[in-house]
């Protein structure tokens, strides 16, 4: 990687933005999907800064587990504290904890970065909600007569649930979307909340992000054996039903669904629509008037022409230059480079490189709680 990092920082020149650091992640055999997936959270700069953060508190816990937090925020480290400017780090220590952890990881079958990003979310907030828990507990042990004068902590009244715990995971990542159902019989409207920490969008041939999150939030007519029990009228009804975005999240993760099972095939067919992603995105199928402004800063693509074998690369926006982050190799593209990972306008042709998942960050104040 020597001659390609110095290539790397010689196209930068005294561009080179001051204290970041450009690192390759070492492929361990089919990890690609691991490598592609964590250069895009480490450019997701409040998560990572977040990170750094937690590894600075809990260093000196060396007697602790290790988990794949602390193995997260050990390698974020590492990059971030290198001399060096580029250059190559084995991600092993968390490979190695993926893989103990969940055995879907564990073969070197080629791997889905999707369910990988989910899987390292979710575990991230297990483990911030275990430790605040902990945490907790400890502090209301080490204070009895506290506890006595002031009452029970949190008291479960009526058995209600208590409100859940909000990490920095969530603060980056999660959104709320609410399920409204109409009936169309006496007009009341049931919602239902949901939180979520990316979004799953279907996609078809020549369309763009855009158009795919208005269909998300299209309106459904529930009819025939579909009818919604509607409460007001103690029945089955025919309803109405849309999906909306009642709080954006800062950070936007979409997930386009590019392999879909095809019954007459028995198995699952990846997608190679083309699908435009802007750079700036306006989200307005949210339940607030006002659209919220998002600038896209990642993209995990998926090289290949099948849901079984292939390849993944990041595309990653740093500081106003976008790099191409391939395993261990990291070289700058050019902006209008990103339009190469659209798809294709044919179904069969020889592009095979899609925008998988993207990473948008909110522009709005509003967003930052």
């Amino acid at each position: 990687m020597g001659a390609a990092g110095s290539k790397l920082e010689k196209a930068l020149g005294d561009q080179f933005p001051e204290g970041e650091r450009y690192f390759g992640l070492e492929n361990f055999g089919n990890t690609c999907y691991c490598n592609s997936v964590l250069q895009a959270l480490y450019f997701c700069v409040p998560f990572r800064e977040q990170l750094l953060e937690y590894y600075a508190c809990h260093k000196n816990g060396a007697d602790a587990e290790d988990n794949l937090l602390t193995c997260l925020a050990d390698l974020f480290t590492q990059i971030n504290s290198q001399k060096k400017k580029t250059g190559v780090i084995a991600p092993k220590r968390f490979v190695q904890r993926l893989k103990k952890q969940n055995e879907l990881f564990r073969s070197y079958m080629h791997q889905d970065a999707h369910e990988f990003l989910n899987f390292l979310l979710n575990e991230l907030v297990d483990i911030l909600e275990k430790e605040a828990q902990a945490a907790k507990t400890e502090s209301e042990t080490s204070s009895p007569s506290e506890k006595t004068a002031n009452g029970p902590k949190n008291p479960q009244a009526n058995g209600v649930k208590k409100e859940p715990l909000v990490t920095w995971v969530h603060k980056n990542f999660q959104g709320i979307l609410t399920n409204e159902t109409r009936c169309l019989r006496c007009e009341t409207v049931t919602a239902r909340d949901e939180a979520f920490l990316d979004l799953s969008l279907d996609i078809e041939q020549n369309s763009s992000i855009t158009s795919c999150l208005k269909n998300f939030s299209s309106t459904e007519t529930l009819n025939a054996e579909d009818k919604f029990f509607c409460d007001k009228c103690c029945s089955l009804q025919e309803a109405q039903k849309r999906m909306k975005i009642k709080k954006p999240p800062h950070i936007l993760v979409i997930h386009l669904k590019r392999f879909k099972y095809i019954e007459q095939l028995g198995r699952y067919k990846k997608l190679s629509y083309r699908v435009v992603f802007p750079v700036e995105l306006k989200l307005s199928n949210t339940v607030e008037d006002a659209d919220s402004e998002y600038s896209l800063f990642a993209v995990v693509v998926h090289v290949g022409s099948g849901p079984n074998h292939g390849h993944y690369v990041s595309l990653v926006k740093s500081h106003n230059h976008w790099l191409f982050f391939d395993d261990e190799n990291v070289e700058m593209i050019d902006e209008s480079a990103v339009q190469t990972f659209f798809g294709s306008a044919q179904e069969y042709s020889s592009n095979t490189d899609h925008g998988y998942i993207l990473f948008y960050e909110s522009l709005g104040a509003n967003n930052k709680s």
